[in-house]
């Protein structure tokens, strides 16, 4: 099972190809070629997971080496939404997924009560390191705390699910007032803000998922989202506490003016990335996921050990 040392060397690559490109590989390294000419070569030793962007060509061969390597494949369309994720996992962990299906909902009910805490804990450290506190910033962040104490109580998933609601509402609108701030609204692209949010909350989810398949877990199999056709609900599950790092970055993007208008254009009522400077934001969320993959990682594995009843305390991780 992959140790730390070993992913602490490993990289996410965001290849866009809005020129012809052509992926191969040599002695064991990725080739990247631009008109046939090498534009870059990578280790495959090194390499967590590639994200592909519009149309490239690959070859069964590579897709193999993928998958001796055990390389995440995420592909994408002009827009950056994926329409295909090619995965390697630990195969034949029985037990662990026994113990995932034979969990009752009391059990799964604290796990997701753990989460929620962690992801809620978060959103406030965001909200008091705000250096400037109105009045009505103390107020809510009062809120957000005592809110927080009705979660530790919470004995059923419809009030979790509701107290979850109350502090992103919260949250959202105290955190990103000013930058103009509306309200979220997943996968509707109504401004700027939110299909930012959603690109990258995409990338973060990607990237849990990767790690859960290191141990085998079923990703489709729920402890909080409920399990829909095709939804992968644990690493939903796992990605909440660290949506905050997406939040935390947007922000900073802003207030360094990193953030231009012009490089988007809206269209049929939605907002749209152009596709030129893809590169520029993805420079910018890569960055803050990957300053976190340690964390990402240990968490990951102490889940496993705790879902294992290896370890009796549930994981932690505070921005």
């Amino acid at each position: 099972m992959l140790q730390f040392p070993d992913f602490d060397e490993k990289q996410v690559l965001f290849i866009e190809s809005f020129d012809t490109k052509n992926i191969n590989f040599d002695n064991e390294n990725l080739v990247i070629k631009e008109n046939w000419v090498i534009k870059n070569k990578v280790s495959l030793y090194k390499i967590f997971a590639i994200f592909l962007v519009w149309e490239i060509t690959i070859t069964s061969v590579l897709i193999r080496k993928f998958q001796d390597f055990w390389i995440i494949l995420i592909m994408m369309k002009k827009n950056f939404l994926p329409y295909l994720v090619i995965w390697w996992e630990t195969e034949g962990n029985f037990i662990l997924r026994k113990k995932q299906y034979e969990k009752t909902d009391e059990e799964m009910f604290e796990i997701a009560k753990s989460i929620i805490i962690l992801k809620s804990k978060n959103q406030l450290t965001l909200l008091k390191n705000i250096r400037e506190k109105e009045e009505n910033l103390k107020s809510e962040i009062k809120q957000v705390e005592n809110i927080l104490e009705k979660i530790q109580s919470s004995d059923n998933p419809e009030s979790l699910l509701w107290f979850e609601g109350n502090v992103a509402k919260i949250f959202f609108g105290s955190y990103f007032k000013k930058i103009g701030w509306y309200k979220r609204s997943p996968r509707t692209k109504i401004d700027i803000q939110n299909l930012l949010l959603d690109m990258w909350y995409t990338y973060l989810f990607h990237f849990i998922e990767g790690l859960l398949r290191l141990y085998g877990f079923d990703n489709y199999y729920w402890v909080y989202h409920r399990t829909w056709y095709q939804r992968k609900s644990l690493a939903l599950d796992l990605m909440e506490p660290f949506r905050c790092i997406i939040d935390k970055a947007l922000l900073k993007a802003y207030n360094l003016w990193q953030i231009d208008k012009k490089d988007f254009k809206f269209q049929n009522w939605q907002y749209i990335l152009e596709w030129q400077n893809g590169k520029k934001y993805n420079s910018i969320f890569l960055k803050a996921i990957l300053e976190y993959k340690k964390e990402m990682f240990y968490f990951t594995k102490e889940y496993y050990k705790y879902f294992m009843k290896w370890r009796e305390k549930f994981p932690e991780f505070y921005i």
